[in-house]
């Protein structure tokens, strides 16, 4: 079980999703046990390696051949992957379980009466196509050579598409095409930027692009790969994407595209920040101005919204910003307060959207204007978005606030120690946290309080969704308070590797 920890977590969810589609005939949709097996299992492997790590333990290095050397993979669980692996493929286990009445919700919205036989076709494809999420996820966290983060990272778009295209919404099947689009057009800018790599360094690890320190080549590697980036991010100009794809998706998977687009912080950190650090510096103030236009104009675009998922979706685009303005400052508060904002992000949004999800589930209603007072019939559910409306927004005891407070001083710093620029982005991005408070709380007010819709009163229908849906939410709750709480259990881990660089 203890050996070769980081390749199960990436190769158990592969060999589960076969497992899912040919246990069908056997277990009917009891198959999908398998995957919340699966992720239960390698959730455990996490936890115990990042204790361990938080004990004294030192950095797992795993090196793996494949066909003898010509293949080889090796993985890295140091202070950044593990607690960032460990918290994504929490999440990715508690969708499993939230998915289960969501999913078969959607297979009877979209394909009307069907025989079991067929719905339990449905709902196994969905599972098998759900488990290469965490396996994407793991790959890009522990992987220590480019190839193997492009190939993880394509792996993502993969799940996304079958699962929209399938199981999403209004116009699912060009709004996926639209998400393959972008992956793809990003996809090539990495490759670039990688073979520059090798040229320079006549290798693809990790390991060697410091080697390119102080060359031209620097300069359009780091161009490159910040290309694919970006457009992950959905950071202005590239943003175009999120609102389409991050609202017509099924929200059951909604949790895991907000950490598609925001694993690119911890990729941007892990393949240039770090080796490249001088390098890296001419490109901080752009990329904080990005972040701050990101910000401003995510929040502009949700507070004008009424659809509940595309207000979810457009409040992606700013939250997203705000990890790549801490880590671009280049300050060790800076770094360490992005990446946990990030974690604090991924589940916040984890809970608003599949909240969402739920309401959507039980109303048959997207347009916020045409609900409210349903804290009256469905507390639990009201209880749940408070929660994430309390994380996006940075309020205590949710671990974004000491996220906010770390992170800004890490910005503070940068523009106090010379950069009137930094200091300005500082002061205009500290004050836009007043627009998350704004559309946060709003939201709570129009679709949970004041009266009751009359076509809700009588509707035994409204109410708090099963167990199986709310308790993996809760669970989350409980992460992001206790992490909020006790931050030091992960920025520890963070510190140690951040505060061996040359930040200030």
């Amino acid at each position: 079980m203890l050996e070769h920890i980081l390749l199960q977590t990436i190769i158990i969810p592969a060999l589960c999703a076969p497992a899912v589609i040919f246990g069908r005939r056997l277990f009917g949709k009891k198959a999908a046990w398998i995957a919340r097996i699966g992720l239960l299992y390698s959730t455990l492997l996490l936890l115990f390696a990042t204790l361990k790590l938080t004990l004294g333990g030192v950095p797992i290095i795993e090196q793996h051949a494949f066909a003898g050397p010509a293949i080889t993979m090796n993985l890295l669980g140091d202070g950044l992957s593990l607690p960032i692996a460990l918290i994504i493929n929490m999440l990715c286990t508690a969708l499993a379980f939230y998915a289960d009445h969501y999913i078969d919700h959607r297979i009877e919205a979209i394909y009307g009466e069907v025989d079991e036989k067929t719905a339990t076709n449905h709902y196994t494809r969905f599972y098998a196509l759900f488990l290469l999420f965490p396996t994407g996820f793991m790959g890009v966290c522990f992987a220590s050579n480019l190839i193997g983060i492009y190939f993880f990272l394509e792996i993502l778009p993969l799940p996304l598409f079958f699962i929209m295209a399938m199981f999403g919404y209004v116009d699912r099947v060009r709004v996926a095409m639209v998400c393959l689009m972008w992956a793809v057009f990003g996809a090539g800018f990495f490759l670039v930027g990688s073979i520059i790599v090798y040229y320079q360094t006549a290798s693809f690890a990790v390991a060697s692009i410091a080697q390119m320190a102080g060359t031209p080549a620097a300069f359009w590697s780091i161009s490159m790969f910040l290309l694919t980036i970006l457009a992950k991010m959905a950071v202005v100009p590239f943003q175009v994407w999120m609102p389409w794809v991050h609202a017509e998706h099924p929200t059951c998977i909604a949790g895991l595209l907000a950490v598609y687009a925001n694993i690119a912080v911890y990729v941007m950190l892990r393949i240039l920040i770090i080796p490249l650090t001088a390098d890296f510096q001419i490109f901080s103030l752009p990329l904080m101005i990005l972040a701050l236009i990101t910000m401003v104009y995510g929040a502009l675009l949700t507070l004008g919204q009424t659809d509940i998922k595309r207000f979810a979706a457009c409040s992606t685009i700013s939250q997203l910003a705000y990890s790549m303005l801490g880590v671009c400052s280049l300050t060790v508060a800076g770094i360490d307060g992005g990446l946990f904002f990030f974690l604090g992000h991924i589940m916040g949004k984890t809970i608003i959207f599949s909240t969402a999800g739920i309401i959507v589930y039980t109303t048959g209603i997207r347009d916020m204007r045409q609900l409210g007072g349903l804290a009256a019939k469905m507390p639990l559910t009201t209880a749940l978005w408070i929660i994430g409306a309390m994380g996006l927004a940075g309020f205590p005891p949710m671990s974004s606030f000491p996220a906010e407070w770390i992170m800004f001083t890490g910005i503070f710093k940068a523009g106090l120690m010379g950069s009137p620029a930094k200091l300005v982005i500082a002061i205009a991005g500290a004050a836009a946290i007043t627009f998350s408070v704004v559309y946060c709380f709003r939201s709570v007010k129009i679709i949970f309080f004041g009266p009751l819709d009359e076509k809700f009163i009588n509707n035994s229908h409204i109410k708090d969704p099963p167990l199986s849906m709310s308790l993996p939410l809760l669970t989350i709750a409980a992460t992001t308070i206790a992490l909020g709480l006790y931050p030091s259990i992960i920025l520890d881990l963070f510190h140690k590797v951040v505060a061996a660089g040359p930040f200030m």
